[in-house]
């Protein structure tokens, strides 16, 4: 009998260690499930459709819908790149076309006229995870201008290249080349010519006036833009822009867009970037380089950096217009010095989020 009972202990004993030993690996695993899921890498994505003197009263509530509703197709195009596991490169191509194909935004589509008539257009991406680039100028028949500067980069030995040049790579490349009347909008024809004539004669303040207020391009045309960064599930940001450039430029102006550092830049380490403006202040500053080094130098936060840039450094040498930018860890930063920027962004949830006006919250 005693050695029956002693027996029936050692099992008990036994059961018991086992079922301790379980508990503790379930409740080991459930910790380093929790520990995964707090570092899990957030993905997001921001974008803009161009900064300057926008106001409520010069929008209508049906062209203000249209703009949302665009900035939304535009956001949720390029987040669902980012939910399916995607490239952050990926996800700003994909937002860039849908703003290209739209006549809402200065840039594929919606292009602005030169002054001689003509549709040029010029983009630009960056791979914040190896700092390579690519950019074009001058290009008129490329449906999707971004596309051509994707293929730059990757596909070619070069970081720039322009007109005739760049479009015969890019036919090379396969991309979609239209003819260019595709590129031909009205209402920007018609911006053009108001431009010329208030060139050639002396306006007085209520005409300009009058004419700011039947076309409020007519004060931004040097301001029309889209632009893209976002950080994937891998941690990579990317940076893209595109632009139709300044209605009425002359003599193959070229602005900040293509111009790497300036208009579009992009690395891990520090941050993703997005300009939007008069073209000519932002390459003099070096604008998404020079919050990247304040970043990175100064041990500025994104957002600090940001608007060190645009409200500071800017605004002391008149240069109007905005940026937007993003880190690895998903903090965004959208500052601007002018009226308004066309600009949205989708986090974590998935909700797209859309701003037109500086007195909006941006919730960040």
């Amino acid at each position: 009998m005693l050695r029956t009972k002693t027996g029936s202990l050692f099992v008990l004993l036994f059961v018991f260690l086992l079922s301790c030993s379980g508990a503790k690996e379930e409740n080991e695993e459930s910790e380093n499930q929790n520990v995964n899921a707090s570092q899990e890498q957030p993905i997001a994505l921001v974008i803009h459709g161009g900064a300057g003197t926008i106001r409520r009263e010069n929008m209508t509530p049906e062209r203000e819908q249209a703009y949302r509703e665009k900035l939304t197709e535009a956001l949720n195009q390029g987040y669902e790149v980012l939910e399916k596991g995607g490239k952050s490169v990926d996800a700003v191509i994909a937002a860039i076309k849908v703003m290209e194909d739209s006549p809402l935004f200065n840039a594929g589509k919606g292009a602005v006229f030169t002054h001689d008539a003509r549709n040029e257009m010029d983009a630009a991406i960056m791979d914040g995870k190896t700092r390579n680039a690519g950019a074009v100028a001058g290009i008129t028949t490329v449906k999707n201008p971004i596309t051509a500067a994707f293929e730059v980069m990757q596909n070619s030995p070069h970081v720039f290249m322009v007109g005739k040049g760049a479009e015969q790579f890019a036919e090379e490349q396969g991309l979609e080349i239209v003819d260019p009347g595709y590129f031909r909008e009205e209402r920007r024809y018609e911006q053009l010519m108001k431009i010329i004539e208030s060139e050639k004669q002396q306006l007085d303040h209520s005409s300009l006036r009058e004419m700011k207020l039947e076309d409020p391009y007519f004060n931004d045309r040097k301001y029309g833009t889209v632009g893209a960064v976002a950080v994937d599930s891998e941690g990579n940001v990317a940076a893209a822009t595109s632009t139709g450039g300044m209605t009425n430029k002359r003599y193959g102006r070229v602005g900040d867009v293509p111009v790497i550092g300036a208009g579009t830049y992009a690395d891990n380490a520090t941050c993703a970037v997005s300009a939007t403006g008069h073209g000519e202040f932002f390459i003099r500053n070096v604008v998404g380089h020079e919050i990247a080094s304040i970043m990175r130098y100064a041990g500025k936060s994104l957002d600090e950096a940001a608007k060190e840039v645009v409200m500071d450094q800017l605004v002391k040498m008149e240069g109007s217009g905005g940026v937007i930018s993003i880190d690895k860890e998903a903090n965004i930063s959208m500052p601007f010095n002018s009226a308004g920027m066309y600009r949205g962004y989708i986090k974590a949830k998935g909700k797209a989020n859309t701003f037109i006006y500086n007195d909006e919250d941006e919730g960040l």
